[in-house]
């Protein structure tokens, strides 16, 4: 079909609008087969977080500081901003 004037170009990207969510919809429809978790599946899972929250900050006000000497030149300490 060949739309030859803007109502039936409405009406025709309509339909197919129509089919393909309707074929999606088909496509994914797994009838019951998936389903959430139980409540003890649940409490099996263990999540592992991130373990090295703000190391770098920690360092840079603190331990980076606990000689007078000066350990770092004005370029590492420009790196150690970047992270």
């Amino acid at each position: 079909m060949s739309p030859s004037n803007m109502k039936e170009l409405l009406i025709y990207a309509e339909q197919q609008k129509k089919l393909r969510a309707s074929e999606h919809r088909r496509k994914h429809a797994h009838d019951g087969l998936c389903s959430g978790l139980t409540q003890s599946e649940y409490n099996k899972m263990t999540v592992r977080q991130k373990t090295t929250f703000s190391k770098a900050r920690k360092f840079t006000h603190n331990r980076m500081w606990r000689d007078n000497t000066k350990k770092f030149t004005v370029e590492q300490l420009k790196l150690i901003k970047t992270l």
